[in-house]
């Protein structure tokens, strides 16, 4: 490290970094969406916006200062939460922010989407601690993105294996049982594999854009019976005289985040026990954020009655959390699959990513992609146990992806071509 002239230093909040050196890092830029390239460059084609998007998974709201900052900002991390930021920082010797990484100590493994419970409880059984451990991912948000930041130039390589060293130093030296690194990018993957950190991989189920002109244009390449299914699935969802809203900028209003944030409360308290994100995030990011956000919100009898929350990047559409108070069949897949495609479409994105799990999303037109995690055990029998573990679990999870990849609901006829 003091070969490139890099000092790798702590910070214990958002707070102590300016949003456009962090921001430079992430590749972040608020305006950088399609609509608004084609607002500034009208003869601007979508190939070119994917560029921007799709370069090293930059551009993602989630890496964001601004997203970020409101988790800490409005203590949905932090205090009691079990998520202690501590951010790497990659600096020169002018104390100019080179890279970084958005790093959490934890003392539990909720809220991950990368399940480890098993690794605490074997390691625990035989007198190990496995809390503390630490946390390199986006909070409550299981979304692809780069996890060691850097800022563009001929350092950028060497500062992310700067980032990368210093994860295992930091585990070993705090006597942290371990650094898990996840939704990271699969170059990232491979390269933390280097450096005897494992790789495991799972599944989520994208909905890409094959350049459809319409909802109905989507439909008619899929094959008939699912067609069939989603056009009646539609009709049932709003067939108690239910509206359904986009909503974004200016439309964020306290009394919308009020009502978005008793959906929120009511389906995470039965999902989860105890929702994770606090009332005041959705204000605060709401603020900071607001023409990155749709919320898809559905009105009955002149009160919303259900929502999901989008969050837009440059040509992707990533849907997070959706509760009701009400419950209407299909009105789930309507507010966060359906409608997503349909803003996708209108607004020329390429893909909509519906969040973890969830085999029923590939009727649905969502098909399989795989995810990556990166994971550093510092005991040495633990390593081995969950070596072994991962390179069953990543022959299950190839298996498992061949298997859906054949069951597309797309039209054969169609599939051949391609």
């Amino acid at each position: 490290m003091t070969n490139l002239e890099v000092r790798i230093r702590i910070a214990q909040s958002l707070a102590e970094i300016s949003a456009e050196a962090w921001n430079n890092c992430a590749g972040y830029t608020a305006k950088r969406t399609i609509k608004a390239i084609h607002e500034v460059d009208p003869t601007a084609g979508n190939n070119s916006c994917t560029e921007l998007a799709t370069r090293g998974q930059r551009n993602n709201p989630f890496i964001s200062h601004e997203f970020l900052s409101s988790l800490e900002e409005s203590a949905s991390v932090g205090g009691r939460t079990g998520w202690q930021p501590r951010h790497l920082l990659a600096e020169d010797t002018d104390g100019v922010l080179l890279g970084a990484a958005p790093c959490y100590v934890k003392s539990h493994s909720r809220g991950e989407y990368v399940f480890d419970h098993g690794w605490a409880e074997a390691f625990e059984r035989v007198g190990g601690d496995y809390y503390p451990k630490l946390q390199i991912a986006v909070p409550f948000t299981p979304v692809t993105g780069p996890r060691l930041l850097s800022a563009p130039g001929r350092l950028a390589d060497p500062v992310r294996g700067a980032l990368a060293d210093a994860l295992v130093e930091i585990t070993r030296a705090s006597e942290l049982s371990s650094a898990h690194v996840t939704f990271l990018t699969e170059q990232e993957c491979g390269s933390l594999g280097k450096r005897r950190f494992l790789q495991r991989t799972d599944q989520q189920f994208h909905w890409e854009n094959a350049n459809y002109t319409s909802f109905d244009d989507f439909l008619n390449h899929l094959a008939s019976r699912k067609r069939k299914t989603i056009k009646r699935e539609r009709k049932e969802a709003l067939s108690a005289g239910i509206e359904v809203c986009w909503l974004t900028g200016s439309d964020l209003t306290e009394a919308v985040w009020d009502s978005f944030f008793s959906f929120y409360m009511e389906t995470g308290s039965r999902k989860w026990g105890r929702p994770y994100l606090t009332r005041e995030f959705f204000s605060i990011v709401g603020q900071k954020m607001s023409d990155r956000i749709l919320l898809v919100m559905a009105r009955r009898a002149g009160r919303w009655i259900a929502g999901a929350i989008n969050f837009i990047g440059a040509d992707t559409l990533f849907g997070r959390n959706w509760g009701a108070i009400e419950h209407h069949p299909f009105l789930h897949f309507e507010l966060c699959y359906y409608q997503a495609i349909d803003y996708a479409i209108a607004n020329g994105l390429k893909r909509v990513e519906a969040g973890a799990q969830g085999e029923h999303k590939l009727a649905r037109g969502y098909l399989p992609h795989i995810t990556y995690s990166a994971h550093f055990i510092a005991n040495p029998a633990l390593h081995r146990a969950v070596a072994d573990y991962l390179s069953r679990e990543r022959a299950y999870v190839r298996a498992a992806a061949r298997e859906l990849a054949a069951a597309t609901p797309f039209r054969k006829d169609l599939v051949e071509q391609d």
